[in-house]
């Protein structure tokens, strides 16, 4: 799963801190929505993981509510959302590149998040955790709440096996994907992406999370 919605800046386009903003209202009916869609189709969790942010942890809380489930989660901070840089350090001319290119087709590995992190380092730190996961054959059925960034990085390794980034994989607030992995490494089969239960067909918006959050953030950079 992603995380439920948060509220990332302020209505004057002023960023929270992402390390401690909490699901909003729309992002826990998500995270509800989800567990009860879990709990329908009866799935039993033998293990929980979560990167550790609180919108990770409060979503899969939620989640556990619905199923019944009192399973303690572990928290992965390898997991944690790609890291931007310092907003104020982008040039007006560089912020659309610095807050869509990241997730824009196929990513080169230099390419920087919000001028931080690259995606080669996200991809050095993700891969080798889902590889430990799978590794672990003491669980049959597993949920990870994680980020957009971190399950594109891990959506990417099971579509192509290979060490690549597909940026353009929508990754709705709340989601849900479902995976099933063998014993070979490239026995990898992609069921459902992106299954958001309170929006079927998600036709609120043509835009994408980050064009979104560029509009919200250029509300304190007036041009």
């Amino acid at each position: 799963m992603r995380h439920g919605s948060v509220t990332y800046f302020d209505a004057a386009g002023k960023p929270y801190l992402p390390e401690q903003v909490p699901l909003n209202e729309l992002g826990r009916a998500q995270a509800t929505a989800a567990g009860k869609i879990f709990a329908l189709e009866k799935l039993q969790f033998d293990r929980v993981i979560v990167s550790g942010l609180p919108r990770t942890v409060e979503t899969a809380t939620l989640v556990l509510e619905q199923t019944g489930q009192p399973i303690a989660l572990e928290q992965w901070p390898e997991l944690e959302e790609i890291k931007g840089g310092k907003l104020s350090a982008i040039p007006d001319e560089a912020l659309k590149d610095a807050f869509v290119g990241a997730f824009d087709g196929l990513v080169p590995e230099h390419k920087q998040f919000l001028g931080g992190e690259s995606i080669g380092q996200l991809m050095d730190r993700v891969h080798p955790c889902i590889d430990r996961l799978r590794a672990d054959k003491s669980w049959d059925t597993v949920l990870l709440v994680l980020h957009g960034g971190i399950n594109r990085a891990i959506l990417s390794y099971a579509l192509t096996n290979q060490r690549l980034f597909l940026g353009n994989l929508a990754q709705t607030a709340g989601c849900i994907n479902a995976l099933d992995v063998g014993d070979d490494p490239a026995d990898w089969v992609v069921r459902i992406i992106n299954f958001s239960p309170p929006s079927l067909l998600q036709g609120e918006s043509r835009n994408t999370t980050m064009e979104v959050l560029l509009d919200q953030y250029r509300k304190s950079r007036p041009v």
